[in-house]
């Protein structure tokens, strides 16, 4: 079965054709970062038009790349929703176009979800091996949540944050050492091999696992208008003050991430372990989590790790496989629960 997924939630417009829901002939994505970069973040009505303007060529190319035509497709699956809601009616409306003129079921699909399946794309099934229940923590520019999976379509929201995403603290972090847009690669990039020497603090909010990262974006701020390296100057700031920061500031995201996640696994009993969401492509989060969990930990390549149609067409995929589908009433969600 070909699914033809599609992606805009947020700043990247993206299609992909998928084989069974295991199998991704082709994925294609088209960023927005150059155009967002300018103003430190995404500006919400500059990516709906961004979108507007790439979602034909992507949908195409991905055919092309895949070596299928439409008359090939079973069904088209798009994320409906969380996300942004001028950036989401697009992929809705361009998939349930598709779907409406090829008679074809239109599946949508939640955000989330989708960064779950991903794992299905990079390992041979996690369902099966190590098996359900699997915790998945999804941390991206609008998400930080943990999730406990305990079949196909049966989700329990165990922790998410209440307030900054981790991407988006990322990001605001960057902005504040002069690092520029988008923020994790930067910091990352900048911080090196440090582990934060002088370490910052953590909201563990007792025993709770939800997330906070506003106290430690603050705590930042403060150390960078400490050392002169906020508000920028005419001279350019000390390179390695701003490094030190950023280990510091990293060492502090992935050590509440990790740990948070860990106790998701042991407090649920979960078998494994799954990281999504772009801030999951972060090399130290990826260390920490093998390191300390005492499950497996499945992480998807970067690439999929960012949004991209793949995922929106396995998870589709799977959506499908338990009898479910939507018609034209299908719309954008932008505040989608996942459970």
């Amino acid at each position: 079965m070909l699914v033809l997924g599609i992606e805009s939630s947020c700043d990247e417009t993206a299609a992909a054709v998928v084989e069974d829901g295991r199998r991704a002939l082709s994925d294609v994505v088209s960023s927005q970062v150059a155009v967002h970069a300018r103003y430190g973040g995404v500006v919400p009505e500059v990516a709906s038009r961004q979108h507007l303007l790439s979602i034909v060529p992507v949908v195409e190319q991905a055919l092309q790349k895949a070596e299928v035509t439409m008359d090939h497709i079973d069904a088209v699956a798009v994320t409906h929703g969380p996300g942004l809601v001028g950036a989401l009616m697009v992929g809705v409306n361009a998939a349930k176009a598709i779907a409406y003129a090829r008679k074809l079921p239109l599946i949508g699909v939640h955000h989330l979800e989708a960064h779950a399946y991903a794992a299905w794309l990079a390992y041979d099934d996690p369902g099966r091996d190590p098996g359900f229940p699997l915790v998945i923590l999804i941390a991206s520019g609008a998400h930080t949540d943990l999730i406990v999976m305990r079949g196909h379509g049966d989700y329990q929201l165990v922790g998410r944050t209440r307030d900054d995403a981790s991407g988006e603290a990322f990001d605001k972090a960057a902005r504040i050492l002069g690092l520029g847009f988008p923020g994790g690669p930067a910091i990352q990039k900048s911080a090196g091999q440090r582990r934060g020497e002088k370490p910052m603090p953590r909201a563990w909010l007792h025993d709770s696992l939800d997330f906070s990262f506003s106290g430690l974006k603050t705590h930042l701020l403060h150390e960078a208008q400490a050392r002169g390296i906020y508000p920028p100057g005419d001279a350019p700031a000390d390179a390695e003050a701003v490094a030190q920061l950023a280990g510091a500031f990293q060492e502090a995201v992935v050590d509440v991430l990790a740990t948070k996640a860990v106790q998701a696994v042991e407090r649920h009993g979960a078998r494994g372990l799954v990281l999504g969401g772009g801030v999951s492509a972060n090399a130290r989060l990826r260390e920490e989590c093998a390191r300390r969990s005492p499950v497996p930990v499945l992480i998807p390549a970067p690439r999929l790790c960012t949004d991209n149609g793949s995922m929106v067409g396995a998870a589709g995929y799977y959506r499908y496989m338990r009898g479910i589908a939507h018609g034209a009433s299908l719309d954008a969600a932008p505040s989608l629960a996942i459970a």
